[in-house]
């Protein structure tokens, strides 16, 4: 069987913690940040899990991480 190739723009976006757990950044967090509250800015600099649903998806991105 051939190997699987792994994308390279979710290896870059995407941090891979143990027991199989993905971390992701907020979105809107790139341009147009000057009419944008502070406190809104200050709620995505967080970095959250990626949600069970959306793991389905990561497998086939990145295959050997399991």
């Amino acid at each position: 069987m051939y190997k699987l190739k792994t994308s390279k723009s979710v290896r870059k976006r995407f941090k891979i913690l143990s027991g199989c757990k993905v971390l992701r950044r907020r979105s809107c967090r790139n341009h147009l940040l000057q009419k944008k509250a502070s406190k809104r800015k200050q709620k995505l600099r967080k970095v959250l899990l990626v949600s069970q649903v959306d793991l389905l998806n990561f497998k086939f991105k990145i295959p050997y991480i399991y």
